[in-house]
């Protein structure tokens, strides 16, 4: 596992994690320049989650606050891990309906982007899509099949993840619209995945799974898909199937230039 210098909050004896005015201060910042750039760009099923959160601006929410909108609606919930897990605790959690959050928010240094996925970016960014059951049935069902893959399968079943979860883009009747979390936490990528600049190509599961990703520069492909629904026709396929298809077709050649040493 890579290391990270951030640390993970831990919660005091009632549960409630305790986070310096510096912090929430970060949190503001990031929540109140995001929504700003949302309408219009983020897809409705995103903006009705972001409605039921109700999350706060001026505070870093708390896990349970989370957790009582979610149970409610898909039965998912949110469990607190430290910055970096292992991609067999991913897919455990994942496969019981709980999606990690790290307790632990970028410094004001890091406000654009960092490595890790911080409070903001998976509460944020993919929270609100978890109370739609399009959403959930797809990421539960995901994690179920990341518990029993082997370690190359699951490289493959990560691109997959990257090209939806994380970076997906879906067409509506107002006309292209971001699901993805990581481009909905990043001001950057907002605006340039739905600009003329990189490449969009109609969803497909095998293809995605053999497109190369870079995670620390904006993506030049983004896969669309035709509605939000077809993630949960997606789960609901052999996708193991076309992960040996993938894997037997070959990577694409990388359409970035390598990561310099």
């Amino acid at each position: 596992m890579k290391t990270t210098r951030y640390v993970a909050r831990e919660p005091d004896a009632n549960g409630y994690i305790h986070y310096p005015e510096t912090e929430h201060a970060v949190w503001q910042t990031l929540i109140e320049r995001q929504l700003k750039l949302l309408d219009g760009r983020a897809c409705q099923q995103y903006l009705d989650g972001i409605e039921q959160l109700a999350l706060p601006h001026d505070s870093i929410p708390q896990l349970d606050e989370i957790n009582r909108v979610l149970g409610a609606t898909t039965g998912w919930q949110v469990a607190r891990v430290p910055a970096l897990i292992p991609f067999q605790t991913f897919f455990e959690l994942l496969a019981s309906k709980r999606f990690p959050v790290a307790t632990f928010i970028r410094t004001p240094e890091e406000l654009d982007y960092l490595q890790e996925p911080d409070i903001f970016h998976e509460i944020f960014g993919h929270c609100p899509l978890l109370t739609n059951p399009w959403f959930a049935e797809f990421t539960h069902t995901y994690g179920q099949l990341g518990l029993k893959a082997t370690k190359e399968e699951r490289v493959y079943l990560a691109r997959l993840y990257w090209m939806t979860i994380e970076f997906g883009l879906v067409d509506t009747p107002a006309g292209r619209r971001i699901y993805g979390g990581g481009i909905l936490s990043s001001p950057k990528e907002t605006l340039y995945c739905l600009s003329d600049a990189p490449e969009h190509q109609p969803f497909d599961v095998i293809e995605a799974m053999r497109t190369p990703y870079r995670i620390d520069i904006l993506q030049p492909v983004y896969f669309v898909l035709p509605e939000l629904k077809r993630l949960f026709d997606v789960a609901h396929q052999d996708i193991m199937g076309m992960v040996h298809e993938a894997m037997r077709l070959g990577l694409h050649q990388p359409k970035f230039p390598p990561k310099a040493a």
